[in-house]
């Protein structure tokens, strides 16, 4: 069985990592690079950096942090925020990242995920997917949790699939910075309904929800706020899984 991954994910904002709760109320959690040395030296198995803002504010990534990461760690990392374009995705991987992630471009113009995925390879394409459960469905939504779109998750997931996406990173709008669990129906769902790894987010709060997410079938846990403010170590989560049978690194 592959090892299963633990991701910190940074959300930045304005050039601070930040965290929030539904993606609304952020607070600081430190310099992007700095946070990104101390989770490359306690044994992430990979980074995320989303930068939270840039769609909203129609401006691309901010490269120059892209660039002092990839200086500074030597583990594979993520970037997605204001990527819309083929050429935007080159420059985010020029500067060193190794995946581009990618949400309302995709939501927006689908054949985006076949233009990268043809261009870079699958595998440096993630397709972020943000749900919030509305009137009993769960619905896709986008420009950072502020516009909520007619997609139904499960459909957008098979349809990324398609498309030529290499991973999917689920979060849960509902769960986002709760602490109380990921949202495991949703997740089951996912995973039942494509082939690609699925990346769970939104709602750790302890190291017992990673597992409940990787027996819900999850390739990866992205957390948060365990890390930043919990106190919780890399290494201490990763004994944790490890004696509980779920394969990570050692």
């Amino acid at each position: 069985m592959l090892a299963r991954r633990i991701i910190p994910c940074l959300d930045v904002a304005r050039g601070r990592v930040v965290k929030g709760v539904h993606f609304e109320s952020l607070r600081d959690a430190g310099d992007p690079v700095e946070q990104a040395r101390r989770y490359d030296a306690e044994g992430a198995d990979e980074l995320v950096f989303l930068d939270i803002s840039a769609s909203a504010e129609d401006r691309q990534t901010t490269l120059d942090m892209v660039t002092r990461v990839a200086d500074t760690i030597f583990i594979p990392f993520t970037v997605g925020g204001g990527i819309r374009t083929a050429a935007d995705a080159e420059r985010a991987l020029r500067a060193g990242a190794d995946k581009i992630a990618i949400n309302t471009a995709a939501v927006e113009d689908p054949s985006l995920i076949r233009t990268l995925a043809d261009r870079f390879g699958s595998q440096c394409v993630v397709v972020a997917v943000d749900v919030k459960r509305i009137d009993g469905r769960y619905a896709v939504v986008v420009l950072g949790g502020r516009r909520v779109t007619e997609r139904e998750a499960v459909d957008w997931c098979k349809e990324v699939e398609r498309m030529g996406a290499g991973e999917i990173l689920l979060t849960s709008m509902d769960r986002d910075g709760t602490q109380l669990g990921y949202d495991l129906p949703l997740l089951r769902d996912v995973v039942r309904a494509v082939r690609i790894p699925v990346i769970a987010s939104g709602g750790a709060g302890s190291p017992a929800h990673l597992v409940e997410a990787f027996e819900a079938g999850a390739h990866g846990v992205l957390a948060a706020s365990i890390f930043h403010y919990q106190g919780s170590s890399l290494p201490e989560v990763r004994h944790y899984l490890r004696e509980r049978g779920i394969p990570v690194r050692p």
